[in-house]
């Protein structure tokens, strides 16, 4: 018999972090995060953090595990996701990963390897000094002619995967893509219903400007300026997050205000529409288009349910 597991994932802005509360209260259910910002402590506002109100109680993994500069990524996700889940089914309840990182999402449902297997350090630090040099543009490029297909998923700001790609590539003489699609083959050993919330385009952009707006009202920039004093820096992984860095680049002089936000609310957008074709590529998703419930939570919850008394996790 194979574990149940919910997924509720979609674009940024969607809704999804109260319409998982109000599921797993109606079936038993315990959240893990799938969302590369939540995870570290300190940084509440511009990650759009649930806060302990906001739980109503529903007990929630992978939410302020780690501080801002540790290192997390999808081979640690993984690690301790499979952690959560050991305690989650001791406890007699239902995983409902949430988040809109597709790449953890992927790797834990179908328990795809990304573990280094290989590594070659003196590489990896000939490219990061090139992209100290040149730029991460420059290693992006380089990328785009060993392996297209990774240069057109991997976010050249994304210095680190686009550094794995070639390192990938220069010790095995394979694309990492290639590799992943291998992995992605699998047949997950969950029995799984993967839910996509989302909303006509133009709605969600607007909820995404809205979001920024309230996040700088909240207090976006002290939540920056005090990690600054706090000793965390712009070349940590933390501190390259969507709303971090632009505010980072704001304090330090480089940006005025008005576009560090008009970037913010920019790259966003670009990233809500990329997660968008990453879940489009995804095998056995269930899209729930907000406009067609009427936006009325109740009946996409009661779709949700009926969904999964149909196979047979509830």
């Amino acid at each position: 018999m194979k574990q149940p597991m919910v997924i509720l994932t979609g674009p940024t802005a969607a809704g999804k972090t109260d319409l998982s509360v109000e599921l797993a209260k109606r079936i038993g259910g315990a959240v893990i995060s799938a969302d590369s910002m939540q995870v570290y402590k300190h940084m509440d506002i511009g990650s759009a953090k649930i806060s302990p109100e906001e739980m109503r109680g529903v007990m929630h993994y992978l939410i302020d595990e780690f501080e801002p500069d540790e290192e997390f990524h999808v081979v640690r996700f993984v690690k301790r996701a499979k952690e959560c889940l050991s305690e989650i089914y001791g406890s007699g309840n239902i995983p409902i990963v949430v988040g809109g990182t597709g790449f953890y999402i992927q790797a834990l449902l179908y328990d795809i390897d990304f573990t280094e297997q290989t590594s070659d350090e003196a590489y990896r630090g000939e490219l990061n000094r090139l992209a100290d040099e040149k730029g991460v543009l420059y290693l992006h490029e380089m990328l785009r002619q060993v392996d297209k297909k990774s240069a057109e998923q991997i976010h050249p700001n994304n210095r680190k995967r686009v550094i794995r790609a070639l390192e990938f590539y220069r010790l095995t003489g394979a694309k990492i893509s290639d590799h992943n699609e291998t992995e992605r083959q699998k047949t997950s050993p969950f029995n799984f219903a993967y839910f996509v919330l989302t909303d006509n385009r133009a709605r969600l952009y607007e909820r995404i400007n809205k979001r920024v707006d309230c996040m700088l009202e909240k207090g976006l920039i002290d939540e920056v300026k005090k990690l600054k004093q706090m000793g965390f820096q712009k070349d940590m992984v933390s501190m390259q997050g969507l709303g971090y860095k632009e505010i980072l680049a704001y304090l330090d002089g480089e940006y005025t205000l008005d576009e560090a936000v008009y970037r913010i609310k920019r790259d966003s957008r670009h990233f809500a529409k990329r997660q968008l074709t990453w879940f489009g590529r995804e095998r056995e998703v269930i899209w729930l288009n907000k406009e067609t419930y009427g936006y009325n939570d109740a009946a996409i919850l009661a779709e949700m349910e009926r969904i999964l008394k149909e196979k047979k996790i509830i």
